[in-house]
């Protein structure tokens, strides 16, 4: 025969509680004790995951002026926003693509005022890549974009950074390019790996003539570049016909 369940409370020093559950299964009582909460975790953000809570530094004045650093994000981010300022950094992925391509539309529906978009991205993605690409010229006849380089301008991210308009493509004094021909890799049946082959070679293709409609270059000589890595410093980009201009201010912007 099962019995229900019951549940004491058993008091603690300290004033503390600690439940026990006890359970009659077939005339056989068991009981559970349940862990107290050890105090300390409370103050542990990668445990709990409660945003409102961050470590406690018992070196730090309690001033309550301090913030959480989720806040300072947003602080951070919504500054950038209103200044019209969009952040190209990182690895390229879906989701980098999803937060660009949000933003840029969100801003073109607020005001045609000029939106600057800052690229320093080792590629990634290159789907993700074109979407990025894709959206900033669908809607640059509408609001002016500034294409700023800084870091490293790579892969995907040189993509992404030939979408603004020749005239308006600016970078910063040691901002490094690199053309390259697309990789990837695939596991299964030969058939698969010969299809997937081919995709590569469209894909290369495809972006050649992207690289070569935005440079100006041929056809033939961005082909022959991207068979290898092709770095380029500041100036050769803008011989290269990448960039337009070498900025040291934002005031050259304007």
């Amino acid at each position: 025969m099962i019995y229900p369940a019951s549940i004491s409370r058993l008091g603690g020093g300290g004033g503390s509680e600690r439940r026990v559950l006890c359970a009659n299964i077939m005339g056989v009582t068991q009981s559970i004790v349940e862990p107290e909460k050890d105090a300390r975790l409370r103050h542990h953000p990668s445990i709990l995951g409660d945003p409102d809570e961050t470590p406690e530094n018992p070196d730090a004045p309690d001033n309550g002026d301090r913030k959480p650093a989720e806040g300072l994000v947003n602080e951070l981010e919504s500054r950038l926003f209103k200044g019209r300022k969009v952040m190209v950094f990182g690895q390229i992925t879906d989701k980098l693509a999803r937060d660009v391509v949000s933003r840029v539309l969100a801003l073109v529906d607020e005001s045609a005022k000029p939106i600057q978009i800052y690229v320093n991205s080792p590629g990634g993605h290159v789907e993700s890549g074109d979407s990025i690409h894709d959206i900033i010229k669908f809607v640059r006849s509408t609001v002016p974009i500034y294409m700023i380089g800084t870091g490293w301008v790579a892969s995907a991210g040189v993509l992404i950074y030939l979408a603004g308009e020749n005239k308006m493509r600016f970078c910063l004094p040691n901002t490094r390019f690199l053309l390259h021909q697309p990789m990837g890799g695939v596991h299964g049946p030969a058939t698969d790996i010969d299809i997937e082959a081919r995709e590569l070679v469209k894909m290369h293709e495809r972006l050649v003539q992207i690289i070569a409609t935005d440079t100006g270059q041929s056809v033939e000589r961005v082909r022959k570049d991207t068979d290898r890595n092709y770095w380029m410093s500041a100036s050769e980009a803008i011989d290269y016909g990448v960039a337009t201009k070498i900025i040291s201010s934002i005031k050259d912007l304007k």
